[in-house]
């Protein structure tokens, strides 16, 4: 998969985490002997839950993966780029510590006959490889928009080894998504998204193309849910526990039911390889974003120009709010809606348009999913006192980790 870094050497790329069949048995041995027996403090609800696990007698993830496995395939994108511009952006690069430059796994596809395989001295052919998943059966396919970046084409190898092209219809480099479309054939194998949210604990069988080794599946659980790890732009994401690695970045996760809940997006590791932090665009923001895909080619997303953080309790306390709930504002863009609105740096969010704001992450999705020139009501806590502050949004600027991530 492309290679995303960010923060203390964050590689992105989701792959998947592998567990061993002695473990995975051993677990569920344990599951079902614990759910047979349950001690008394266990709530009904909680005993029900054991019952159900230990009755689904999961000994492995062989059925799943025969079904969904056809949907899944290997993308690579081809970009020719002037040396005078990669100079450029190599000096952007190495002033900016957090977001080191990733190097690409070596091509694996077949380069088209029309074109050349040593390209121009002034110009350098750059290689991009991940992982895709079906749709639809007439052929629209989802990957990361990293992955493709910059991309009108791209080559995927399907499940049966054949190779097609793809056009790249569309991509979002807030979600990190892209949309391809692949001719000639309606009847792709293609998957279903999940209509919830992943329960943490949970099963995942994660699929991709580590380093280009071809179709490969992994397994772990959802560790947690609605990350936001602060690298800019909207994140909503599913953290799992499934080892990602480079290449796999684009490829489904599954639950249980072979119905997708996140597209593996990128993993934290202060090495650069998989210590089982990995995170997942969740299926809701897929639904959202690749329709906008599909009929525009782009998503404009709304901006309110602050960075956020959690309610802390004691400030809560200090402020005389009876809930720990809302958006501490922290920072603002200068020539940012916020700012030009009057918010200030201390002030909490509560609200958006009388909608509680029950964490920063609320906020940010509500103004993600809002579009540019809409106008918000908020309401806003201030040295003890209530303000209500009408803001209109603007574009969101396209991050820059999610511009570079695929160098």
């Amino acid at each position: 998969m492309a290679k995303r870094i960010f923060s203390t050497n964050v590689a992105g790329a989701l792959g998947s985490g592998a567990v061993c069949g002695l473990a995975l048995a051993g677990a569920v041995w344990a599951v079902a002997t614990f759910a047979a027996s349950p001690p008394l403090s266990l709530t009904s609800s909680a005993r029900a839950g054991l019952h159900k696990i230990a009755s689904r007698n999961l000994a492995s993830f062989a059925d799943i993966v025969d079904a969904v496995k056809p949907t899944v395939f290997a993308v690579e994108a081809r970009l020719a780029r002037d040396a005078a511009q990669d100079a450029q952006e190599q000096d952007s690069d190495d002033a900016d510590s957090d977001v080191p430059p990733s190097t690409d796994t070596p091509p694996r596809l077949p380069i088209p006959n029309d074109t050349p395989d040593t390209p121009s001295p002034k110009r350098r052919l750059l290689t991009s490889q991940g992982s895709g998943f079906f749709i639809s059966p007439d052929g629209y396919a989802v990957t990361n928009s990293h992955v493709v970046e910059n991309a009108e084409s791209a080559q995927i190898l399907a499940d049966d080894q054949k190779i097609y092209a793809a056009k790249v219809v569309g991509t979002d480099p807030v979600c990190d998504l892209a949309l391809l479309k692949v001719d000639g054939r309606n009847d792709f194998p293609s998957v279903t998204l999940a209509d919830e949210t992943p329960r943490i604990g949970s099963w995942v069988p994660a699929f991709g193309n580590p380093f280009g080794l071809g179709g490969t599946v992994t397994a772990g659980i959802v560790s947690a849910r609605e990350r936001n790890l602060g690298i800019g732009g909207y994140q909503d994401l599913i953290q799992i526990d499934a080892p990602i690695n480079k290449g796999d970045s684009g490829g489904p996760s599954f639950d249980l039911d072979g119905r997708v809940i996140g597209v593996n997006t990128m993993i934290f590791s202060p090495s650069g390889g998989s210590i089982g932090i990995a995170f997942a665009i969740p299926a809701e923001t897929v639904k959202t974003v690749i329709p906008q895909l599909k009929d525009k080619g782009t998503v404009a997303h709304g901006w309110l120009g602050v960075q956020m953080a959690p309610m802390p309790p004691n400030l809560a306390d200090a402020l005389g709010l009876k809930d720990v709930r809302g958006a501490l504002v922290v920072k603002l863009e200068a020539a940012g809606p916020a700012a030009k609105a009057g918010i200030m740096s201390g002030d909490v969010i509560t609200s958006v348009n009388g909608d509680p704001i029950k964490q920063a992450g609320d906020l940010a999705k509500r103004v993600s999913n809002s579009a540019p020139g809409t106008s918000l009501k908020l309401d806003v806590v201030r040295a003890r006192e209530q303000k209500v502050v009408m803001v209109t949004l603007a574009q969101m600027p396209i991050p820059p980790s999610a511009s570079r991530a695929n160098r």
